[in-house]
Order: C-alpha cells, then structure tokens, then sequence
C-alpha cells in the first residue's frame, strides 16, 4: 500500500511535513525490550502511545541498519537490513503500522554519502582497480612524495584520505577511517543509493532524514584554502580539530550534488505524501538550506547546526532567522535546539533546572516559520550526563579527549521510571549509564504533574496545532528589544504577535492597541497585553491575536 492509498495519508494530506513536529528517536537509547542494555524497535513500538502523547506529528528513527557500530550506525553495511541488536525487519514492519495506527508519520535516517567498509560494495571495490565496483568509492593516487591526494581534513579529526594496500591508493572518508566515501559521479552509484531509498519507501516510510547530504559529492582533487573563521572563538571552530581551519571548498557542497537532490526528489513524488530534510553543515549552512529546499525539485526542508551552538543571545537568533527568511524564499527549513550529535540544550543554553528558561526555548522552537525536530528527552529538560574518559565509547570523544568530550553525554538512556533500576530503560546494564540526576526528571515523575516541564510540551503542541499562522504561516521579525524577541506569524486571515523574553527581569513593551490574548493559551504563555502595553515576567512568553488592519500595528514594539 503506497502511502497515497492509505487511509494515514488522506487524513494529514500531502504536505504534513510543512510545519510538522517530528520527534527524533535515538533507538540504542530510547527503551530495551530484549534486555540486553540496548534499546531496539520493540522498545519504540511499546512507547508510542506515550510518544503520541505529546502531540508531535512525526517520529524520526536515528539509524538502525545493520552496521559494525563504529559509529553506531551511521556506518552502514546493509542499507536494507535491521541490526539484530535492534529487531528484524518485521519488527519495522509493526513499527510503521502501530505508528501509523496513532497517527504519526514515520521518518528514517539515510547514511547516503558513505557506507561502512564492511559493505559488500565497499569490498568489492577495494578488491581490485578493474572489478564492476572498482570506481563506485572515491579512490586517487598518491602525490609523487608519497603523501595524500590533497589537504583535505576528516571530521574526525586527521587526513581524509586512506591508504589502501590493495589498490595502492588512497580512498576518501570524510568522517572516520572506516566510513569511505561513495562516488556519486558514478551513474551506477546513483541508481544503486536510489535502489536503497525506493526499498524503504515500498516499506511505508513517510520520509527520510538525510544525514551530511551536502557530503555527497566532492570537487577537484585540490587543496582547500584556510579559512577565515581560524581565529579564536569562531563558531564552529575547535583548537583540537584542524577540520575546522580549512575553508571546505573542494570536499562538500558541490553543485553537482543538486543534480542527485532532484534525483532523489523525483523519486520521493512518486509516492506522494513522503518528505525529506537534509543536515548540512557549511560555513554558509543557512546558504545551503536554501540552496536545497528552493524551487520544490529538491529537498523538502533542510536543517543545519546554527541553532545548535552555545549561542542563546536573542539577537544572534534573531540575525540567524531573519537572514535565512531573506534567503530561502519559496524553501522551507526545519529547526532544532537538540539531537544526537551535540551538548543537551538545558546545559548548552545553562538552563539547568531552570524551568522558566525550558519554557521559553520551547516556544521560541515552536514559534518560527519552520518544521521542528524535538529530540528524545528535551522534553523531560534533560542535561548533559558527566562521563568519565573510561565510559566513553563516541570514538570523536575517545579522540579528542579531554578538550572535547564526545557525544556520548547527550546520548544516555531515557529515563522512563524515577525508583526503577536504570530509569526503567533496561533490566541489564546498558550500553551507557543513566545518570543520577535524570531520575529526578523521569516521565513517571513528570508524567503526572501539570506544572512540569513535559505537560508544558504537551499543552503548547496541542495549542500549536490549532493555530495555522504558527504551524504554515509566514513570518516578519521585529528589532530585538531590551532583550525581547518579537516577531509576527500570518495565515490567511490569521494574524499573531509574539514576544519572547531572553532575560532574567520583567519587561515591558508597547504593544498595538488590538492585541488579544488568546483564551486556549496554555499556562506558559504568560505575558499580559493590557493599554497598549506588554508586560512580559522573567523568560516570558507571550502570544496575541491582532487586527490584519490596524495601520498602528506596522510599527509593534519599535
């Protein structure tokens, strides 16, 4: 049954993704079934009435294909089998159907632009420089002194090149040794990557989250130049990692990659009521977004790193968001303040047990013109867990140790049942701890106060969806003001202000004379339109109805 058939899909219609809440599951730490201190897909299918709970649209799968595990997945040697560590594909199967059954859309992660160098394509290819495969990887020969094809840094730190014995070549890996790159120059790979993608989408997948997309091609086989951005403090740039001191103009976001995106579009309308966002990271990210989701024959949306930095100053977000309305025109972005791959927003943003600060990154999240992607846990306030370099198993903080810890702090098990051994994520050990100070904020604990930080998630999803100004509508940012974020969403004959208080004090602002609160507002949105004045508490929040008409309103909170 392809998706337009199904009964799902007349409900939430073809584009559910626009301005859709998809939830980001990380399986090895979601919930273990088995009992072997892995989570797996029978602990998703038995969460997902609690998932549908906090009125997200869509769960997004991190990967679960069969892999060696050196990067837990995102190095894959079977792009169509389950992992026995996390189920079969039968498993999938009922996954899909009870989530489907609840009415959320199910997303998946694709690895598309390298595979582990266990795959059988990967094997064959380094066999030899004259089998059927021999090109499918991106392979060059040493310079004469014997060294790398080019200057080209992997992410994880060192030479992205290889050296293989075999061949007496190099081959290409942007992230780590084991994880080579795929040739997308070649037509065969083309089809091949496009095989993968068509076999989950026959499976019922609704979409796919597309790891590194703008990874999936390279340029010349030259030098990249330094970057700019090499002096101290820029972001995205680490003392430990030299990837970050090159400008990468020759290894990623080439334009050939939009020729596969609009591949890959192409085949994704075939079944209609399927999605796509891409990660990109890119000195010029919010550029890429654009790039790749303009026009509508290439991705659906994009999302990138810039909201996941340690900046949470209002007028950085500010410049951010109104620069990438500027630029994305008919495009469309997906935002997130938390995943997989970075320090957990309570602690990145030192919101630690602040739930007034919780509160508002929740609402700004949920108030932009955008998709949004929650990850596991944001929504219990989880903090970064504090691992010694003996519980490391991340091989980037393995790495780089002690400067910079890894990931493994924001990928700890959730934590289900306060008083139960390890959260009630597992009966065995699990693959990484359950810190002590995430038992305090376990769904149980806060599954039945009104006043917690997960019925504050709850309560703004359900008042979300019921208004199309914030869920579709366009956007038009306001100057940031004594550290208040202003903006306005419209829809049809729908129009809202917003204001979003970054500071620790009360503030107040002129407001239009026909702002109204909105009466279905949940508790959080908690600031007072009253004479033409708004008053916002610490880290308020505040959501008003406003006339369409009003010439006085042109100049809110100027």
């Amino acid at each position: 049954m392809t998706t337009e058939t199904s009964p799902y899909f007349g409900k939430h219609g073809a584009d559910w993704w626009r301005g859709a809440v998809i939830y980001q599951i990380y399986p090895r730490s979601f919930m273990d079934a088995s009992g072997d201190g892995i989570g797996d897909l029978q602990g998703v299918i038995d969460r997902l009435d609690y998932i549908a709970s906090l009125n997200v649209d869509a769960i997004w799968l991190s990967p679960f294909f069969t892999s060696p595990m050196k990067d837990f997945g995102y190095d894959v040697s079977d792009y169509r089998g389950v992992d026995p560590m996390f189920g079969t594909l039968e498993d999938f199967d009922r996954l899909v159907e009870a989530a489907h059954a609840r009415g959320l859309k199910v997303t998946i992660d694709q690895v598309l632009s390298h595979t582990s160098d266990q795959h059988p394509w990967f094997e064959e290819s380094r066999a030899s420089r004259d089998n059927p495969r021999a090109d499918w990887y991106v392979w060059a020969d040493a310079k004469p002194d014997g060294s790398p094809p080019t200057n080209w840094q992997s992410v994880f730190g060192g030479s992205a090149w290889q050296w293989d014995t075999r061949r007496c070549q190099y081959y290409l890996h942007n992230f780590l040794v084991e994880q080579p790159d795929l040739n997308f120059r070649h037509p065969d790979v083309v089809e091949a990557i496009l095989g993968e993608v068509r076999f989950w989408l026959e499976r019922g997948v609704d979409g796919f989250r597309l790891d590194a997309v703008n990874f999936c091609t390279h340029g010349a086989l030259e030098d990249n130049p330094p970057s700019p951005l090499i002096e101290e403090g820029a972001i995205g740039v680490r003392p430990d990692n030299p990837y970050g001191f090159q400008r990468h103009l020759h290894d990623k976001t080439q334009p050939e990659n939009l020729v596969f995106l609009e591949r890959l579009r192409a085949l994704l309308d075939e079944y209609p009521g399927t999605t796509s966002v891409g990660e990109v990271g890119d000195d010029d990210s919010l550029g890429v977004m654009a790039d790749y989701t303009r026009g509508g024959n290439r991705l659906h949306m994009c999302y990138s790193f810039n909201l996941l930095t340690e900046a949470a100053d209002p007028h950085y977000l500010h410049e951010t968001l109104a620069e990438m309305e500027a630029r994305i025109g008919d495009g469309w972005p997906c935002w997130a303040l938390g995943n997989h791959d970075v320090t957990r927003l309570a602690t990145r943003w030192q919101a630690e047990g602040d739930q007034a600060a919780l509160r508002l990154y929740l609402a700004f999240l949920l108030t932009q013109r955008g998709s949004v992607c929650l990850y596991q846990g944001e929504e219990l306030g989880l903090t970064e867990a504090s691992l010694s370099f003996e519980q490391l198993v991340d091989p980037a903080g393995i790495t780089f140790w002690p400067s910079y810890k890894g990931r493994d702090g924001c990928r700890t098990p959730m934590p289900w049942q306060a008083d139960a051994r390890h959260g009630g994520f597992s009966g065995a050990t699990p693959w990484l701890p359950v810190p002590d100070e995430h038992l305090g904020l376990a769904v149980d604990r806060q599954d039945d106060d009104p006043a917690s930080l997960l019925n504050a998630y709850r309560a703004f999803l359900a008042f979300r969806r019921e208004l199309p100004a914030l869920v579709k509508g366009a956007v038009r940012y306001h100057p940031v003001r004594d550290e208040v974020l202003c903006l306005e969403r419209t829809h049809g004959d729908q129009r809202l202000l917003v204001a979003l208080n970054f500071s620790g004090e009360a503030r107040t602002l002129p407001a239009p004379a026909s702002a109204a609160a909105l009466e279905a507002a949940p508790a959080l949105v908690n600031g007072r339109w009253a004479d033409g004045q708004l008053t916002l508490p610490p880290y308020g929040i505040a959501i008003a109805r406003c006339s369409q008409s009003a010439e006085e309103d042109t100049t809110w909170a100027v």
